[in-house]
Formats: C-alpha cells, sequence, structure tokens
C-alpha cells in the first residue's frame, strides 16, 4: 500500500463521533443487526460494534452473497449457528433474498410488547444501505459502491411497530494486519485514495494463487493490463489505472464468486 500506516489511521473524526452516537442510543435499541460483507465474514466485522451490543438479540446479515463463494458461505453460516449466532446470507438488491433477513428480523421481534427498535451497524460499504432498502422495500437509504456515504444516524420505519436505525460504516481504529488491509481495500470499505490499488491487487492475487494452488483463471495484474490495453506512451503498462479496474471488476463479479477467508481461519474453535 501506499502506506500501511495510512491505511491504519483511516479513523475520521465522523466515525469517533458516530461510535459515540451508537453507545448513546443503544439504550433505546431492542435488536442488533451487524452487516458484513459474505466475502470477508471475519475482517468485515467491527470488534467495537461487537462490544456495545450487549446482549441483545443479535442478526448476522451476510451481504453480497451473490458475489461470495456459495460453498464458503454455507460454512461460514454453519459455523455461526453452531456458536448461537442467528445468521443469514443474502443480496441486498434481490426483494427475495432479503425477505430471509426480514423473516429472521419477525422472529427476534415476535412476541415483545410496543414498539420495538433496531439498530444497523457494519464496516464502511459494507452493504447495510442496500439491506435497509430491501427491508423497507423501497430506496430510501443512500448507496454507493464506495466507503463514507453515510455520515449520520437516520431511522426508518420498516413496521407499524419496528423502526430501524442506520449508521455510519465504522473501523476498528487500528486496522491490525496486512492482511486485513488488502481485504477491507479490495471490497471497499476503505476509500480508493487511502490504499495504492496496484499493492492491493498484487497482495490478492497472491493470496488466491496460493489458495488454489496456482490453478487460477484470474489473471495478475500485469497480464490483465496487456489484454485490457492500459498502456502509457512508449507502450509501457498503466498498471495504476489497471489496477483500479481490476478492483472494480472484482467488485462485479467478473472473475466469478470469490470468498477471501475461510471459517477455519476465524480463531473459532472447531466443533464436533
Amino acid at each position: 500500500m501506499a502506506s500501511a500506516e495510512q491505511v491504519i489511521q483511516w479513523y475520521p473524526g465522523h466515525m469517533a463521533a458516530a461510535m459515540r452516537k451508537i453507545e448513546e442510543n443503544m439504550k433505546l435499541i431492542n435488536v442488533v443487526i451487524e452487516v458484513v460483507d459474505a466475502r470477508i465474514p471475519t475482517t468485515g466485522s467491527n470488534p467495537l460494534l461487537d462490544e456495545i451490543s450487549g446482549k441483545r438479540p443479535r442478526l448476522l446479515v451476510l451481504s453480497r452473497e451473490d458475489l461470495a463463494d456459495p460453498i464458503s458461505t454455507v460454512k461460514w453460516l454453519t459455523r455461526f449457528n453452531a456458536t448461537q449466532r442467528r445468521a443469514v446470507a443474502v443480496n441486498g438488491k434481490d426483494q427475495a433474498s432479503v425477505g430471509k433477513a426480514n423473516f429472521h428480523l419477525g422472529q427476534l421481534t415476535a412476541g415483545s410488547k410496543g414498539s420495538q427498535r433496531a439498530i444497523v451497524v457494519g464496516v464502511p460499504n459494507s452493504g447495510k444501505s442496500s439491506v435497509i432498502n430491501g427491508l423497507l422495500r423501497r430506496a430510501a437509504a443512500k448507496t454507493e459502491d464506495r466507503a463514507g456515504v453515510t455520515r449520520a444516524v437516520q431511522w426508518f420505519r420498516v413496521q407499524p411497530m419496528l423502526e430501524l436505525m442506520d449508521t455510519p460504516g465504522i473501523l476498528v481504529p487500528k486496522i491490525d494486519t496486512p492482511d486485513a488491509q488488502w481485504k477491507l481495500a479490495i471490497t471497499g470499505a476503505i476509500p480508493r485514495e487511502r490504499y495504492d490499488p496496484e499493492d492491493v491487487v498484487e497482495r490478492f492475487h497472491k493470496w488466491l494463487v496460493t489458495k488454489t494452488q496456482k490453478r487460477t483463471r484470474v489473471p495478475d495484474l500485469q497480464t490483465f493490463a496487456s489484454a485490457r490495453g492500459f498502456l502509457r506512451k512508449g507502450a509501457e503498462s498503466d498498471l495504476h489505472n489497471a489496477a483500479q479496474s481490476y478492483i472494480k471488476d472484482f467488485n462485479d463479479g467478473k472473475f466469478g464468486r470469490i470468498t477471501l477467508e475461510d471459517p477455519v481461519d476465524d480463531g473459532i474453535a472447531k466443533t464436533t
């Protein structure tokens, strides 16, 4: 990356303020919904959000299931269920898919007296707004393929007796490992200007080659640049712009459905 220190310290003032606001409002909340990109179930989860949720009923929504490897997603759901975490995988752009989250949300609030309030939390660009729009069945929350779009707390009424609070995406104050950095970068949780796209693509492809034992059809950056005609004067490859296009293609699913971490890597003890 352009500077590992830059990425590690990307925790702007609005995130700190949002975290304080979430803590203040948590006393009003009955149910916590955490939205995590299905491609990075561990790296894409914020443990600080986990801490402030307390013992409230929780629903973990793995978003962008249409981009994640389906076999890996099943393994993740099995693992979460084995650890007593209610989890569901959805495609936020598919109303029928989001309906699965609505079903689980209804189960968590069934039998409750009075109006219920749920809070939706997650790291930047995790798919929160798409999930909220799916639950509302209308485009109310603003969605864009970049981090930091939601800056303030917003309330939406989902049902006559259920309100949803949308919150800004919040990262941990310090992203500890290089692996976490490139995974958050390539999935859009970190703004494009905060990392070197060439480095992110190189790390991703190196990881993929290791995982697949070199049996991957996903091109490396140089091959991608040559095939797409990214050239500067003198026929030199324009790797910077090629890397930006590569990352877009990755998030458009043009390299196939790829999950960047497996349950065996997440530190949860295996069950027998």
